[in-house]
């Protein structure tokens, strides 16, 4: 019995990771298929497809290719029932035009730009076609014309 319980707590354990696992990833092979050519970009695609759908939890999240920019794009919902996103990955060192933009915009759905830096670390901007109003920053209140203002304490 005392081997029986070595051997299913020995399966519970973790095995370290292939130092390759992602170039083993099923969806790292799908965005390396769409023959973008350009490695960096991938790779970048991969590590936000990550993270919208491992961190943020998206739903339906797909890589699809747009070969007229030469780019890998990921498709996702933030939440179930909510409308398609297109994500445009890109590497810092990528530079990015005007035209490029307006490109990822007419395919209709919502844009977030994600840029990668060579740490790992996201940011992600919307973009849209035209002006957009901001919508207020969380937690502050509409105080009217009175400011609140810290009274100067004398010594």
């Amino acid at each position: 019995m005392s081997e029986l319980k070595k051997k299913t707590d020995e399966d519970v354990i973790e095995k370290p990771l292939p130092p390759n696992w992602i170039l083993q990833h099923p969806m790292y092979q799908h965005l390396m298929n769409l023959d973008v050519g350009d490695s960096a970009q991938v790779h970048a695609a991969f590590l936000v497809y990550m993270d919208l759908a491992e961190v943020r939890q998206w739903k339906e999240v797909s890589g699809v290719g747009c070969s007229e920019l030469r780019l890998v794009l990921l498709e996702g919902r933030e939440k179930e029932g909510e409308p398609t996103q297109t994500v445009l990955p890109l590497p810092v060192h990528r530079g990015l035009c005007h035209r490029s933009v307006r490109s990822v915009l007419a395919r209709g759905s919502p844009m977030l730009l994600c840029v990668v830096a060579s740490d790992s670390s996201l940011v992600y901007q919307r973009m849209c076609d035209g002006l957009l109003t901001p919508d207020p920053p969380v937690g502050i209140q509409d105080q009217g014309r009175r400011q609140h203002r810290k009274r100067r304490q004398q010594h």
